[in-house]
């Protein structure tokens, strides 16, 4: 099994600059696609606290968009990417956090291009899969057999190891984590890899039991305290220093939490 532990800004470094906004372009398209399909299933407001965000950094060089939205059921939900397409460098994200009315692992997906390709999904969990054996069977035991099959089948994706034991810490035992070559095959690959958790976890959305309204407030609690931890700990937030400096990365990896939110969270 092929492994890489390099940093993303050694992959970035270590790499001769490519042009990869073709591949940039395409993965736009997906992810907004996916988008619009939990958009369909949910009602969603922008916050005004990222308004600003929607187009920043300048033509031929650093730019980027974060929008955040919330809504009645989506505590805090990221459509956003980052870099610099020109020079071979994408960060893009669209993540999904559920308010505390269900307890629907939260749904995170990110693609890079450094120029090769990366990319992640996974079902982020609302609790102690060790200790609560009934969540784990429900959300993550079917998953199992098709996380080591791809394992097995494709040989080109490389699985990608954080060198910071908390991001490895946040990864369930099914998520999907790899680099790549962004070859036609691969690409497709991952389209349709990501297309079909987000239907999945769509459908965990509309079967799901509805949690206690006195145990609400512990759960919203704890799931701002993971995604401002994954945020405020991303070893890549050194690429937005790098081509943002310091200030304007603070702002959006608060962004990515809901540091500013305006709107209120909701209550279930």
């Amino acid at each position: 099994m092929k492994e890489t532990l390099q940093h993303v800004e050694q992959m970035v470094d270590e790499n001769p600059r490519t042009d990869v906004t073709e591949t940039f372009r395409e993965w736009q398209a997906l992810l907004a696609r996916l988008k619009a399909r939990i958009e369909a299933r949910f009602e969603l407001t922008r916050d005004p606290s990222t308004a600003d965000l929607d187009s920043y950094g300048g033509e031929g060089g650093p730019s980027g968009s974060l929008a955040a939205y919330t809504g009645p059921e989506i505590d805090w939900l990221v459509h956003s990417w980052i870099g610099d397409p020109a020079s071979g460098f994408v960060n893009m994200h669209l993540t999904a956090w559920l308010g505390p009315q269900v307890r629907v692992p939260h749904l995170g997906s990110a693609l890079l291009l450094w120029p090769e390709g990366w990319f992640y999904v996974d079902g982020v969990p609302r609790g102690d899969l060790v200790g609560d054996g009934d969540y784990y069977d429900r959300y993550y035991a079917d998953a199992d057999a098709a996380w080591l099959t791809f394992k097995q089948d494709h040989p080109d994706f490389t699985w990608f190891t954080s060198r910071t034991g908390f991001i490895r810490a946040s990864l369930s035992p099914t998520a999907y984590c790899y680099s790549f070559p962004p070859t036609r095959p691969n690409l497709d690959t991952v389209a349709e890899l990501l297309t079909a958790k987000v239907e999945q976890w769509l459908g965990w959305v509309d079967d799901a039991d509805t949690v206690p309204e006195p145990e609400r407030a512990e759960l919203a609690a704890r799931d701002l305290r993971v995604r401002r931890n994954i945020a405020e700990r991303d070893p890549a937030n050194v690429m937005g220093e790098r081509m943002f400096g310091p200030e304007l990365t603070a702002r959006l990896v608060r962004a990515l939490w809901g540091g500013d939110r305006v709107l209120p969270r909701p209550v279930g």
